[in-house]
């Protein structure tokens, strides 16, 4: 083989290896795309989860409030 020969061997090795490079960056940035989009899924649900919680919290309190007023009636009517 020439040294001409090498230089083209060598140049495919390279470019491939570019190549190969290039792959392997392109899916690692659509994997860390793809978990940080997850991960702003599961803090949305957990943010709507909190809120759901507070506003159940808030109903339970009016109702043991509605109940301590007809508890509060029903002792004055006895």
């Amino acid at each position: 083989m020439n040294w001409h020969q090498w230089q083209e061997i060598i140049g495919v090795t390279g470019v491939f290896a570019l190549l190969s490079i290039a792959i392997v960056q392109l899916a690692s940035t659509w994997r860390a795309k793809a978990k940080l989009a997850r991960e702003q899924e599961y803090r949305s649900l957990a943010e709507k989860a909190v809120r759901t919680q507070e506003e159940t919290e808030r109903q339970l309190r009016d109702v043991q409030d509605r109940l301590r007023s007809i508890e509060r009636v029903l002792k004055e009517v006895d």
